[in-house]
């Protein structure tokens, strides 16, 4: 019954998202977020993808249609999907190999019915029939969408382990150092070896490494464009860029860059998990039963971006002080002159995010061909701190991120959510759904007052 309740709740979750997506999304602006905003942090690839390169020249088909693309322009054919079809599908990065996945559900769907596998989303469900729209959603709620997953999953990660291990196996590997030009050959692990004893980089052990071949182009490439193998800043000669990594201690490669995630085995180990995710639970796994001591803990500073600009801060205060004297936006203002509850905050901002992502005038509405264009419109016609009316962004949509790692929406003001919870209720005590003792229900309930009431007026 709890696997059944956390389908329902996820298929809610899903249904309301979707739905308040394509509410945002006029039909005559073709103005599509077909995937969740991030601030730039590192550059991401998809690890359930081979990274050879015949591998992203494979065809992709419709599942509707004929229409197909290359795989490396699978996001093209995610659109199209929308746009030609409203056949949305959910967690796509999840799908270890798109292509089948896109050919089984291409033979279902022209046995049946496309409504017997999708949830049905309506749009614009209060407004003129007309302008109304139905969206199908294809998720892993669907138990059969939810089986095929894991087959592909655990036939991605059968053909990974056999990769390996013809690369354990494999005595005809030969290659120079990247570091002092000496040719090594053999088997792989005496290169990488070599590289972790005599050169202090060490990429992991050789068994945990798959395409080897490939990973080591990919460093090699790195280091031909002067680019250092950590931070990624690039240099103006080899002596200064060695002389960097040196110091710097940057022979080694960053964990946090997920480029690196493919040529690593513990990324195929389970579904939509990173090597973080599955080496957390099993450390938690180790320190179960030990005292929960959080006196070590430390917080990683999480910076906020502005509305306007790419200033980043890991003070708030600093951030809305920088939007209030290079911009002249002061949210504090806009919350007390307004009556800003804490969630019409959070609307407000990821409503002019979004607008300004659209290269839009929040506060007129003209579209421009760029942020620059449009962040110059706004400060020089004076429309920084012109809203529009309310009802056009305080709307269900906004209650979603733009960007998923915004951190200035942690630090709105939750000053007035006591009186946000109040209600028109005002005193009436709220029950709750666990409490076991009914004698305290029947003392505290509304209707036992309303008797007394009626009894005493009689």
């Amino acid at each position: 019954s709890r696997w059944i309740t956390h389908l329902t709740m996820h298929e809610e979750w899903c249904s309301m998202f979707n739905k308040s997506m394509f509410h945002s999304l006029p039909s005559d602006e073709q103005e599509w977020i077909l995937e969740p905003l991030c601030f730039p942090e590192q550059p991401a690839t998809d690890i359930g993808t081979n990274s050879s390169s015949h591998h992203d020249m494979e065809v992709v088909t419709c599942v509707l249609c004929s229409h197909s693309t290359p795989l490396s322009e699978k996001d093209g054919l995610l659109k199209h999907l929308v746009l030609e079809h409203k056949l949305v599908i959910a967690d796509v990065k999840l799908i270890a190999d798109f292509p089948k996945y896109m050919e089984y559900w291409k033979n279902r769907i022209s046995e049946q019915p496309i409504t017997d596998f999708c949830s049905v989303i309506q749009t614009n469900s209060q407004g003129p029939v007309e302008k109304q729209e139905h969206y199908f959603l294809l998720c892993d709620v669907l138990p059969e969408d939810r089986v095929l997953r894991e087959h592909l999953q655990q036939k991605r990660l059968e053909e990974i382990l056999e990769q390996q291990q013809r690369e354990r196996d494999d005595d005809s590997f030969q290659r120079i150092c990247m570091f002092c030009n000496d040719e090594y050959t053999g088997n792989r692990s005496s290169l990488l070896n070599h590289m972790a004893r005599d050169h202090s980089f060490s990429v992991g052990l050789p068994d945990n490494i798959v395409y080897c071949v490939e990973f080591l182009d990919h460093l090699q490439r790195k280091l031909d464009n002067l680019q250092c193998l950590y931070c990624e800043k690039t240099f103006r000669d080899k002596t200064t860029l060695k002389d960097h990594m040196r110091k710097k201690q940057h022979r080694r490669i960053n964990g946090n860059n997920s480029e690196y995630d493919c040529f690593y085995i513990i990324n195929y180990l389970e579904l939509g998990k990173t090597w973080e995710e599955v080496q957390s639970e099993d450390d938690r796994e180790m320190v179960e039963d030990e005292d929960d001591d959080w006196s070590d803990w430390q917080a990683h500073p999480v910076c906020a971006v502005c509305l306007f600009c790419e200033q980043q801060s890991e003070s708030m205060e600093k951030i809305y002080t920088h939007m209030a004297e290079t911009h002249g936006f002061d949210l504090h203002k806009l919350k007390t002159e307004l009556n800003l509850r804490f969630y019409q905050q959070v609307k407000l901002v990821n409503y002019i995010r979004r607008e300004i992502h659209q290269c839009r005038c929040y506060g007129c509405q003209e579209k421009f061909g760029s942020k620059p264009e449009v962040i110059r419109h706004v400060i020089e016609a004076g429309h920084v701190m012109q809203l529009p009316e309310t009802s056009t962004w305080d709307q269900p949509q906004y209650y979603f991120p733009t960007y998923e790692n915004d951190a200035l929406l942690c630090a709105l003001s939750d000053s007035d959510s006591e009186s946000e919870h109040t209600g028109p209720w005002g005193d009436v005590p709220v029950i709750a759904e666990d409490i076991s003792n009914l004698k305290v229900l029947k003392q505290t309930s509304i209707l036992s007052h309303l008797l007394k009431n009626t009894d005493s007026s009689s």
